[in-house]
């Protein structure tokens, strides 16, 4: 499987600031090529790189006032391994977070889900959700997590795989938000799946299903989107104002929800 992904965006700096990008693929992903050009008012800008317990890459620049651009461009020959599975992880995976009130969807959780366990608890969340909402651009906030979604039934592709890592982890099963690159989404953007620890690993879970599963590129993973967000800056003003995000594979596969995927 060969996969090319693409991310370029223009943002303008009104007041110094920190940006912290996070759109390359993460370590372990079998890169065959990899390009990153950040540029400050055509100048290019000088950064360093931070990787988490996860192996997410974070490009972090301190930047001048003026106009930032950056373009990225990957492209993997093959699959990763599997996400190792940690203890601590089975841990902090079952605590709410802050965009998945896990504690507050308890009563939710158990009226409908209660009995069920494993594959078939897996395959209820994610149908129920998928059912449940509707995928609707721009109709949430950037504020809102998976108690507002489920009052308001609509979101993007975050605001799903919230209420999943929600409702999964209320009923004690470890769950975390992954960022992706997503060959065959539509419409193109970064995408975000749930990932389950449901038969001893990681399995991905999307209620969109707007995207086969087995072609997914890792980017970054964590609790929820507060740290999987593609972009963040501190101590100054950005304007994002531009983004495109390309990602293809050279055969797209088809996907059957009955089986268990893991993001390689």
């Amino acid at each position: 499987m060969k996969r090319t992904v693409s991310a370029d965006l223009v943002a303008s700096v009104d007041r110094a600031t920190e940006i912290v990008m996070s759109v390359a693929c993460a370590e372990g992903v079998p890169l065959e090529s990899e390009s990153a050009t950040y540029l400050i008012d055509g100048v290019p800008a000088a950064h360093g790189t931070v990787i988490d317990q996860h192996g997410t890459r974070l490009h972090v620049f301190d930047v001048p006032e003026g106009r930032f651009t950056a373009s990225y461009r990957a492209v993997i020959d093959g699959r990763a391994e599997a996400a190792p599975v940690d203890p601590v992880d089975l841990i902090r995976y079952l605590r709410p977070s802050r965009y998945c009130e896990s504690d507050t969807l308890l009563p939710t959780a158990v009226a409908e889900f209660g009995g069920l366990s494993g594959r078939d608890l897996l395959d209820a969340v994610s149908s129920w959700v998928g059912t449940e909402l509707s995928y609707v651009p721009g109709a949430s906030a950037p504020t809102d997590g998976a108690v507002q979604t489920l009052l308001d039934r609509r979101g993007v592709c975050r605001d799903y795989a919230h209420l999943v890592v929600a409702l999964l982890r209320a009923l004690d099963v470890p769950a975390r938000l992954a960022s992706v690159y997503a060959p065959g989404l539509d419409p193109m953007d970064f995408h975000a799946v749930a990932e389950a620890h449901v038969e001893g690993e990681w399995q991905v879970v999307d209620a969109t299903t707007l995207a086969p599963r087995q072609s997914l590129v890792r980017i970054a993973t964590g609790r929820d989107a507060s740290d999987t967000a593609f972009l963040t800056n501190h101590g100054g003003l950005l304007t994002l104002e531009e983004l495109t995000v390309t990602a293809t594979v050279d055969e797209l596969p088809a996907d059957d929800v009955r089986e268990l995927v893991q993001l390689r």
